[in-house]
C-alpha cells in the first residue's frame, strides 16, 4: 500500500515533505467478534479511492492539492496491547511533523492508539464518535485494548461525545455521561441534536467514525450492522457543521469489512474521507488554514 500514492494522484502531491494530510492504514482484526474481515478495509477503501473524481462538487475544491502522504501501514498485529502502542507512536510522529493526520482501519480498537496521540498533542480535546456501540467497556476478552473498549479510555481523559448510539450493555452505563450521548432513537425526533451536540465541544476536536453509525442499507459491509442508523446526507451535513465551528485536528474511520460482492460500501467509505478533507480546508477555523485560503 505504502508504494502507491493516495487516490492515484501525482506525485507531487504525494510527497510527505509537501503534503498536509497524512493518511495511516491500520489493516488490523485481531479482537472483532463476529465478522471477521476489517483488517481488508484500508485496502479496499485504497482501491475504492483510486476510482474517484478528485472534484468535491459542494465545496468546489479539489482536497488533494492540499498534499496526501499515504504513510506505509502499521502492521503490528501480535497482540491488541501492542497494535495500540504502534498506531500511537505512528500517529503522534506525523502529528509532530505539524500534519493532518487521518487513520483508516481496521477495526474500533486501532482507534484507543489514535485518540490517545491526539489527547497527548493537543490542549482540552473533545473526542466525537459517531458510532452504532457504545464500545465504553473498560476490558473485554481479557484486553483493554479491544474493541467493544474503543473509547473507554477516552471517556476518562476527555470530553466525549457520543453520536448514533443505538447498542450497548447494560454494563456501560456506568462509564456514560448521558448528556453528551444521542442515541439513534432519540435523534429521529430531535431537530436540534446537531446544534445541541456542537455546543458541548470545546474546541479542539477529534472526530472517529465507525461505519456501522451508518445505516445498512446504505453501508452494509461492516463488522456488526446495526439497524436504524445515520443516512448520508444527514452525516456529511452534521460533519460540515462540526468542521465549520470547530478546530477538527484529526480523524479516523474504522470498520470497514468489505464484501467482494458489493463494492457501494468501499466507495462511500472513500467518498466520506474524501469530503472529510474537503470540509477541513474549505472550513477550517486553524490560522494556518485561513492564511492558506486567502
Amino acid at each position: 500500500m505504502s508504494k502507491k500514492n493516495y487516490a492515484g494522484i501525482p506525485d507531487k502531491y504525494g510527497r510527505l515533505d509537501d503534503a498536509q494530510v497524512v493518511l495511516i492504514p491500520v489493516p488490523y482484526d485481531g479482537t472483532s467478534t463476529w465478522q471477521k474481515g476489517a483488517d481488508k478495509g484500508p485496502q479496499a477503501f485504497l482501491h475504492a479511492s483510486e476510482n474517484m473524481e478528485l472534484y468535491d462538487i459542494e465545496t468546489r475544491t479539489e482536497p488533494y492539492r492540499k498534499g496526501i502522504y499515504l504513510a506505509p501501514p502499521v502492521s503490528e498485529n501480535s497482540s491488541p496491547e501492542k497494535m495500540v502502542e504502534a498506531v500511537h507512536k505512528t500517529a503522534k510522529n506525523y502529528i509532530n511533523q505539524d500534519k493532518f493526520v487521518t487513520l483508516f482501519g481496521g477495526e474500533h480498537s486501532i482507534s484507543i492508539g489514535s485518540i490517545r496521540a491526539f489527547n497527548e498533542a493537543f490542549n482540552d480535546l473533545t473526542v466525537l464518535q459517531i458510532d452504532a456501540h457504545a464500545d465504553l467497556r473498560e476490558s473485554y476478552e481479557g484486553s483493554r485494548c479491544n474493541h467493544a473498549c474503543a473509547v473507554h479510555e477516552a471517556s476518562k481523559n476527555n470530553k466525549l461525545i457520543q453520536v448514533g448510539i443505538r447498542s450497548m450493555d447494560i454494563s456501560e452505563l456506568e462509564h456514560m455521561t448521558e448528556e453528551q450521548v444521542y442515541f439513534a432513537h432519540d435523534m429521529v425526533n430531535d431537530d436540534d441534536w446537531m446544534s445541541d451536540s456542537i455546543s458541548q465541544m470545546t474546541e479542539n476536536v477529534f472526530i472517529t467514525i465507525d461505519l456501522d453509525a451508518f445505516d445498512p442499507s446504505i453501508l452494509p459491509s461492516t463488522g456488526t450492522p446495526e439497524p436504524g442508523g445515520l443516512l448520508w446526507y444527514e452525516m456529511t451535513d452534521y460533519l460540515k457543521q462540526v468542521f465549520k465551528k470547530k478546530n477538527v485536528v484529526g480523524f479516523d474511520i474504522v470498520e470497514l469489512c468489505p464484501d467482494p460482492q458489493e463494492k457501494s460500501s468501499d466507495f462511500l467509505a472513500a467518498k466520506l474521507y474524501y469530503k472529510m478533507l474537503a470540509y477541513k480546508f474549505k472550513y477550517s477555523n486553524t490560522k494556518n488554514d485561513e492564511d492558506d485560503e486567502d
